[in-house]
């Protein structure tokens, strides 16, 4: 019974192992920081199922609070809204962390929500607010990385070529006579891999089946896998019992089943 209460346990093991789901966190529109009163939206994508995803929000003095997604904000304040959001699944998955600023200042840096792939591009901008509370070019600004001014730009855009490691910090810009924006990270990630090239075309083969269907019927023949090995192992133990007993017993037994029968 040891090595069937074991099966059981490797086989909770194996569904716990494929029932995590994967959940990923988005901002739209995709950069980091908003004016006061700009809309933005955080939405959580992957594949668990849409009402079990939750967008949740620590914000800056701590509180943590759980939201629907997708979590739209119409009016943005920045102790409200300013902090970091990630996604939660229903089984227990998290997506990685974005932080979201919301200045009420009149310059803010456009620069990506999301990681930026290694060996990409990205462009950072400087946006004053205007009097019509639209944002626009700055104009000629100032660039600083991790408390450094690394560029000056007549056009109030810095382009990041080939994006590395190395470019990883502390991003924000500075207009004369407008102020500077706040600091936002700007965060690298590794490639993602290249797929094999196409191979010669070979017989058909039987399609794969999605995670979910194979998750759903491995669910259901459990009982009966379940069933079989534990009702072998009795068999396997009774049978290993009588033979161990007296030659003596067992024909007894024997005896008086026939008389039984007859």
């Amino acid at each position: 019974m040891m090595k069937a209460a074991f099966l059981c346990f490797l086989i909770y093991m194996m569904f716990m192992g494929c029932d995590a789901a994967t959940v990923f966190v988005s901002v739209a529109p995709g950069r980091s920081q908003f004016f006061k009163y700009d809309h933005f939206s955080v939405s959580c994508e992957g594949e668990e199922e849409p009402a079990g995803r939750r967008v949740m929000q620590r914000m800056k003095d701590g509180e943590v609070k759980a939201h629907l997604s997708p979590y739209s904000v119409s009016a943005a304040f920045p102790d409200e809204h300013t902090g970091v959001y990630w996604c939660e699944a229903g089984r227990g998955a998290n997506s990685s962390d974005v932080f979201v600023t919301v200045t009420d200042g009149s310059v803010m840096l456009d620069s990506p929500a999301l990681p930026v792939a290694e060996g990409g591009d990205v462009t950072l901008s400087c946006r004053c607010k205007t009097s019509d509370s639209a944002d626009s070019s700055c104009g000629p600004a100032e660039f600083y990385k991790d408390g450094i001014r690394i560029e000056s730009s007549s056009t109030g855009d810095m382009a990041v070529h080939s994006v590395s490691g190395s470019d990883q910090g502390f991003y924000k810009c500075k207009v004369n006579g407008s102020g500077e924006s706040p600091e936002s990270r700007l965060t690298v990630r590794a490639p993602s891999p290249t797929p094999p090239a196409p191979s010669a075309p070979s017989a058909p083969s039987a399609p794969l089946l999605p995670v979910s269907t194979l998750v759903r019927h491995l669910i259901v023949g459990a009982p009966y896998l379940l069933s079989t090995i534990i009702l072998g192992l009795v068999y396997r133990d009774r049978r290993k019992h009588q033979r161990d007993q007296p030659t003596g017993q067992r024909r007894t037994r024997d005896e008086v089943i026939m008389q039984i029968i007859s």
